[in-house]
């Protein structure tokens, strides 16, 4: 387990929220919610990161980690 993981999971626990990763990256909800229906190279990260559960749109932290990681 990564230091970026660990602090995520201590932060925010193992799956965050939409809210919560747009605050990580410095943008708002919608900007998240929009960026992840373009056709970038980050977009594909985040949908693999993505799980949905119903209607609530949820990201993995290892996989968040992983993608922060790389930057």
């Amino acid at each position: 387990m990564s230091t970026m993981e660990e602090m995520l999971v201590s932060r925010y626990g193992v799956l965050l929220t939409l809210a919560d990763c747009a605050a990580l990256l410095n943008r708002s909800a919608d900007g998240l919610r929009i960026l992840l229906y373009k056709d970038l190279e980050i977009s594909y990260k985040l949908r693999a990161a993505k799980v949905k559960i119903g209607k609530r749109i949820l990201f993995k932290a290892n996989e968040l980690a992983r993608i922060l990681d790389e930057a």
